[in-house]
């Protein structure tokens, strides 16, 4: 399902600033390269996500799901003088690429790549969170939000990714099981009164969830 008209988003993307010539060489090599380039942030997702770095300045940003490194570099690009973002990806030939792409961007002194499980290196990450991005295996959503939650401050960001994850959610009966652990990650973040939240319908939209 075509969830955003593609006028509309090549309007956007011509009246939005665009994003540095690194991030735009790692948008094409991933599209020439990548059998599943379609998760890549693109132009929008990358600038929105700039700007909530450069408005909240984070001291300590956590991605889950590194992938090529472009949503990583969007929000480290407003890091505070001391902050770090640490990132985890599973895969490690994606990591070897968003680690190449950090040392061409000159970051690898302010983001620090996992590999591995994230289920077992969030718990040994002693920090607290100011931004939240989770953006990995669909099923394992519900986890990782349970798992950071306790580690973000007051006021902070969580922004999950995919959350209407193709359409498929808006269906009368939802199937697959990517599907559904989105709807019930969704129904989860929407009884949770601990937080304020809204979804944005970007990209494969996006769910910005502060913590009260």
């Amino acid at each position: 399902m075509e969830l955003v008209d593609p006028l509309a988003q090549a309007y956007a993307e011509r009246y939005s600033s665009a994003l540095s010539p690194l991030l735009q060489d790692i948008a094409a090599y991933t599209a020439a390269n990548h059998p599943e380039a379609h998760m890549l942030s693109g132009p929008l997702q990358g600038k929105l996500l700039e700007l909530m770095s450069h408005l909240l300045q984070p001291r300590r940003v956590l991605e889950i799901g590194t992938f090529m490194g472009y949503s990583a570099l969007c929000l480290a690009s407003g890091l505070s003088d001391d902050g770090k973002l640490h990132t985890i990806e599973l895969r490690d030939e994606d990591a070897d690429r968003a680690a190449e792409n950090f040392r061409r961007a000159n970051r690898q002194d302010r983001i620090i790549l996992h590999r591995g499980n994230a289920l077992a290196i969030i718990p040994a990450l002693e920090e607290v969170w100011d931004i939240v991005f989770i953006d990995a295996d669909k099923p394992g959503y519900r986890d990782y939000y349970e798992l950071v939650f306790p580690r973000v401050r007051s006021g902070g960001l969580i922004i999950a990714d995919n959350v209407l994850f193709h359409g498929q959610v808006l269906e009368a009966e939802i199937q697959g099981k990517s599907a559904k652990a989105i709807q019930a990650f969704n129904e989860l973040v929407a009884a949770d009164e601990r937080v304020e939240k809204v979804i944005l319908t970007v990209r494969d939209g996006l769910f910005f969830i502060r913590k009260k």
